[in-house]
């Protein structure tokens, strides 16, 4: 579901949920940490590096991580990367979103590929936080383990792999569920099917 269909005002109860917050500048730890108090949660441990934030994900076990992109002894991409591609890490499925004051289009590919599930542009607003909060929460796509990422599904809807292309996951089908039959129509023939037509009688 995307995250611009959930109600911002549905009432979530968030007091139980175990967070972690990773940012190397302390206003910031201390900004978010007031905002996310504000949705409801209690229960909050802050990081302020890459050294004390893997201390405390091997430690604990937590409901959701928000982490800063660019840290000062590292990045979260490796933190993230190393998080989900331990078996045995305690915190291996455990929801991220990543936090960047500027966003390009291959920072985001970096997120999505460490294996994050979501990637919010500073500054934060409480209500822009707890529609990605929600979404995350109930995101429902499936945790997939393969040699070149390990992560949430990057797919955010199943159709099968692309026609004439094979599966990399187990559940794509072998073959194509239909054939091809002929070439795609024009959108003036599409226009022709619904356009009314004067008929004689």
């Amino acid at each position: 579901m995307p995250a611009a269909a959930i109600d911002p005002n549905q009432r979530v109860n968030l007091s139980k949920a175990r967070l972690l917050i990773i940012d190397s500048n302390q206003h910031s730890v201390d900004l978010l940490g007031q905002m996310v108090k504000g949705l409801g949660f209690q229960d909050i441990v802050r990081c302020m590096s890459v050294a004390e934030a893997e201390t405390s994900l091997r430690a604990e076990t937590f409901d959701l991580v928000i982490t800063e992109a660019q840290l000062a002894d590292g990045d979260a991409f490796a933190l993230i990367r190393a998080m989900r591609r331990d078996a045995d890490h305690p915190n291996r499925c455990s929801p991220v979103i990543v936090v960047q004051g500027h966003v390009r289009p291959e920072d985001v590919a970096s997120s999505r590929d460490a294996g994050a599930n979501f990637v919010v542009l500073k500054p934060i607003t409480p209500q822009v936080l707890l529609q990605r909060v929600l979404w995350v929460v109930r995101d429902k796509r499936s945790f997939v383990e393969a040699a070149s990422y390990v992560g949430p599904d990057r797919r955010f809807k199943f159709e099968g792999p692309p026609i004439g292309s094979e599966g990399r996951r187990r559940e794509d089908a072998a073959e194509p569920i239909s054939l091809e039959s002929g070439a795609n129509m024009s959108q003036n023939e599409i226009d022709d099917f619904i356009r009314p037509q004067k008929v004689s009688l």
